[in-house]
């Protein structure tokens, strides 16, 4: 147990070092995303390939589409993300995005025949309210920039990544990451061959920061995560998980300088208290369903 915990806190913090990772790399953000997908998938096939697992998602073709659905949501979030990443910094673009797990909560009722309750109502509210404190001023003048739209957009797909990943219940796990970030990377490769090609000029010193994203971030801590939360405890890996968009805003403040100001910490705070809220109070009979917790990796 204390093995898993471990597993699980290191994966988190990981993913919240993904925009502070970016940053030190020279390209935009397709093309970050492409080789990130590329070296994720690659390591993760060789960690499967070592486990001696087998491949069974052909097994249900309904949940395999299901599955291919979301890994193309999920390589269309990420480079939204990134996008939101370089356009307008790494706190609010992960304020942005945090907003697509509260949109699946207030959605499950509908989605998955989960029970409305005044939790959800409550958090989806204090999310709302935390994003007009955090673009308060972008509101006021009639100004959405493109960044906070990317940012939004990437939230938007993830509710589609984490809706049809839920819905491929028989595969799971390991298989389950492996194959979605393959998915992932074919998605990110078509969108790129058609704009630009497969070649990527890579500047000397980025490498390093590249291979820490594709190994380090992504493929160990896509092992860690799906490893790990399997032997947790459901309401461990729901409150366990908020560290990871507050580990990205103390990251962007303490290694790249970003600063919120104070009406933006109190948006940051309706933002994460909302979404933690609404998720602690879930529906006990829907705790099994952990399978969908892929987050932004």
């Amino acid at each position: 147990m204390k093995n898993a915990y471990f597993k699980y806190v290191v994966a988190l913090l990981l993913f919240g070092s993904n925009g502070i990772v970016a940053s030190y790399i020279v390209l935009n953000s397709y093309e970050i995303v492409y080789l990130r997908t590329l070296i994720g998938s690659i390591f993760l096939i060789f960690v499967f390939a070592l486990a001696k697992q087998k491949m069974q998602f052909w097994k249900n073709k309904s949940h395999l589409l299901y599955l291919l659905i979301s890994g193309v949501a999920m390589g269309a979030s990420w480079i939204f993300l990134f996008e939101a990443f370089a356009q307008i910094g790494v706190s609010i673009a992960t304020l942005a995005y945090y907003c697509g797990p509260v949109i699946v909560m207030i959605l499950s009722p509908l989605l998955f025949k989960e029970k409305m309750t005044s939790a959800k109502i409550l958090g989806f509210l204090a999310v709302i309210i935390g994003m007009v404190c955090v673009n308060g001023q972008a509101f006021a003048e009639g100004k959405i920039s493109m960044g906070l739209i990317f940012g939004i957009l990437s939230a938007f797909m993830y509710v589609i990544m984490v809706v049809f990943n839920k819905k491929a219940i028989s595969i799971t796990g390991l298989e389950n990451a492996t194959c979605q970030l393959m998915v992932s990377f074919l998605t990110v490769a078509i969108f790129m061959g058609f704009k630009q090609g497969f070649s990527v000029e890579i500047v000397e010193g980025n490498w390093i920061p590249i291979l820490i994203l594709g190994i380090v971030n992504t493929g160990i801590g896509c092992y860690f995560y799906f490893s790990s939360i399997g032997h947790l405890p459901v309401q461990s890996v729901s409150i366990l998980g908020y560290l990871e968009p507050l580990s990205a805003l103390i990251f962007s403040a303490a290694i790249l300088g970003e600063t919120l100001s104070p009406l933006q910490i109190v948006g940051a705070v309706f933002i994460l208290g909302g979404a933690a809220y609404g998720e602690m109070f879930r529906s006990k009979s829907n705790d099994h369903n952990e399978s969908y917790k892929v987050k932004n990796m």
